[in-house]
């Protein structure tokens, strides 16, 4: 006997559709799947078996043979163990075949016959809809993740039992409907607020310009003068999250297995903040399942490293194409796959190795030697591409002991808002471009024209402090966010001034 069922399995965060064939012969017995299934998908053999067993069913005492289609690429994870065993069942005539050509099934079985959940089905729900399925029967756990896709039937079942009912007919199950709006609505609100913050006013202003502009930044400061505070606060002043943007940062997540237990759809600013011990694959993705790295996960959000001197070298380096092109290729022996990745980068050091270089109230140990080694882990090219370096002195007690925190997150928020709306009309009529971080040279010298007192000043800056030659297109784009940020039609000295401020490690900081 044969039978098909038809299933989803990822590439990337795409899903597209594959065929399970099982073909039941009355040989002697044996399981053998091919399609170029990997480890997860091969043992499936056993938790099938003891599945269709612990439901109530009969296991046939054949040789099954198992076909993923596409053959030629490689199937990972456990999303086929339900298809497969309700192909088993439907070949051996203890199932109905009727409605599998309606329905997409995905699903990992335990032994006793309960389903458990599954990575990627929103992507496979999308998948489903574009091929005008009637439904996809999922894992009770991702049913709502599955029904963020309108436009098809998301069947949550819990057993493999209840899914041959629902398949013979015998039980009706209701597709699972959310109110996408609502949940949206719901889920955009942030637990921390930049009000938390005291002081450093100088540095949540810089913040403010990197939001507004997508601009990446550095901030450079003793223990404690509160870096890792204000990076987390990032993300809560970014422009509001679109609908489109809350789908594909919640289809990369459901893609590697970070979505949680019944959770829907992922509509905050995503803040991700890797230890300085994590290798290049785990930044950038890959491993042998091809699944989305540190920077992928925080697209549409903020990527944090923090002690950024600590990482390793070639970590960093790793950076440099997401940081460029806003996307991350992965080569592995399974495949190739991109992944998005735009995202803001905020890093954070110390000055020095004992992070006290510069500190008027602590003596700082390292000599100039140690000092030069632990900043020259950082690459030019890497530091090229952040736009604002900023220095945080300690916080003062009277900033500590104030009443009031400054703006709030959603009072900021407002602000960046209005400037990258700005940046949208500006950059309407240009594929790919929606922020002022993302101009290349020949555009910016189109659209950042200076007047001559701008024009003197920006000389004067770099040729008395020494400003480096990459500063200046740093310059004019932090500018034109400055004058976006204030509503001004042409960028003015002030706007340069306030800029120029922000190129700290142009000015030859560590030799103070």
């Amino acid at each position: 006997m044969l039978a098909k069922v038809l299933s989803s399995a990822l590439l990337g965060i795409d899903a597209y559709i594959v065929e399970v064939e099982i073909d039941v012969s009355p040989q002697i017995p044996a399981f053998t799947t091919v399609g170029l299934p990997e480890g997860a998908v091969k043992e499936a053999r056993e938790r099938v078996a003891a599945s269709i067993k612990n439901s109530g069913f009969l296991f046939p005492a054949k040789k099954i043979t198992v076909n993923l289609a596409p053959a030629d690429i490689k199937k990972s994870g456990t999303a086929f163990d339900l298809p497969m065993a309700v192909g088993i069942l439907v070949a051996t005539g203890q199932a109905s075949p009727d409605l599998l050509g309606r329905y997409l099934i995905v699903g990992e079985l335990s032994l006793d016959g309960r389903l458990r959940p599954v990575p990627g089905v929103l992507s496979m729900a999308i998948e489903g809809e574009k091929k005008k399925f009637k439904g996809l029967i999922v894992p009770e756990e991702n049913a709502n993740e599955g029904a963020m896709a309108d436009g098809i039937d998301i069947i949550p079942v819990k057993t493999l039992a209840q899914a041959i009912d629902f398949l013979d007919g015998r039980e009706e199950i209701n597709p699972l409907k959310i109110d996408l709006a609502e949940v949206f609505s719901k889920n955009k609100k942030y637990s921390i607020d930049f009000s938390d913050v005291r002081g450093q006013e100088h540095a949540k202003r810089a913040l403010e310009v990197a939001a507004a502009g997508g601009h990446n930044i550095i901030m450079i400061g003793p223990p404690g003068s509160g870096k890792t505070m204000l990076a987390k606060r990032l993300a809560t002043i970014l422009p509001d999250m679109t609908l489109s943007e809350a789908l594909e940062t919640t289809r990369i997540y459901s893609s590697g297995g970070h979505m949680m237990p019944g959770e829907a759809l992922i509509a905050t600013r995503p803040f991700r903040s890797p230890h300085h011990t994590i290798s290049d694959v785990g930044l950038t993705g890959g491993t042998n399942h091809l699944v989305p790295g540190e920077v992928s996960l925080s697209h549409n959000g903020v990527l944090f490293l923090d002690e950024l001197p600590e990482f390793d070298k070639s970590s960093l380096e790793a950076l440099r194409q997401p940081l460029e092109n806003g996307q991350v290729t992965i080569t592995r022996a399974a495949g190739s796959v991109t992944y998005p990745a735009s995202f803001i980068l905020a890093a954070a050091m110390n000055p020095c190795p004992c992070g006290y270089h510069g500190d008027p109230t602590h003596n700082c140990t390292c000599n100039g030697s140690q000092i030069q080694k632990y900043v020259s882990r950082i690459s030019g090219p890497l530091l090229d591409r952040i736009d604002i370096h900023i220095e945080m002195p300690a916080v003062k007690f009277k900033d500590l002991a104030g009443l009031g925190g400054g703006d709030s997150s959603e009072t900021i928020r407002k602000r960046v808002n209005a400037a990258r709306q700005r940046q949208l009309e500006r950059f309407a009529d240009l594929d790919g471009i929606y922020c002022n971080a993302q101009m290349e040279t020949r555009l910016l010298r189109l659209i950042c024209r200076l007047e001559e007192d701008s024009l003197d000043l920006l000389r004067a800056a770099i040729s008395r402090l020494g400003l480096s030659a990459r500063a200046y297109d740093r310059i004019l784009k932090v500018s034109r966010t400055i004058a976006d940020l204030e509503g001004a039609e042409k960028i003015q000295s002030h706007h340069i001034s306030e800029a120029i401020g922000y190129r700290n490690l142009d000015r030859n900081y560590w030799s103070n």
